[in-house]
């Protein structure tokens, strides 16, 4: 399977993503989010708007995100790595655009469409990747090494 297609394959099976943010403090910060994505790639997720990964998003909009399979046995897994430019939803549309996006991939019934307006805690966000790159496969004197190759999604 070429590169391209096995980290399309990851994406849709895997339904967390590992979401790294920086404070303005530059003190690091991971959750694991549930979520969806466009056809574009685009990557979308709600979350409370005080966690601490959504007040960095709104302070700098930079995020990295990891997106693997955690029940696969040791070296054989695949991750997709992305780089992207994130932010918190305001617009209508979008917001309802989204929320599609999320309860299509997965029903959760306590994420009504009307819990992403107005003065609700919970907000919607998006990723738009800037770099994507699976692990590679690569063995350097014989041992395996953590490579990454970059990789075009459309």
């Amino acid at each position: 399977m070429k590169s391209p297609e096995r980290a399309k394959e990851v994406i849709s099976r895997c339904l967390y993503m590992s979401l790294a943010t920086v404070s303005e403090q530059g003190n690091p910060g991971n959750a694991p989010v549930f979520f969806a994505y466009d056809d574009k790639y685009c990557f979308y997720w709600g979350s409370y708007k005080d966690a601490q990964h959504s007040k960095n998003i709104r302070q700098n909009g930079k995020t990295y995100f990891v997106i693997y399979d955690s029940t696969v046995p040791a070296g054989s897994g695949k991750g997709v790595y992305v780089q992207a430019d994130a932010k918190e939803l305001s617009d209508k549309d979008e917001i309802t655009l989204a929320h599609k996006l999320l309860w299509d991939r997965h029903t959760v019934p306590y994420w009504m469409i009307e819990q992403f307006f107005d003065n609700a805690p919970i907000r919607i966000y998006k990723a738009v990747p800037q770099k994507i790159w699976i692990n590679g496969e690569e063995k350097v004197c014989g041992h395996y090494v953590d490579t990454r190759e970059e990789v075009h999604l459309i």
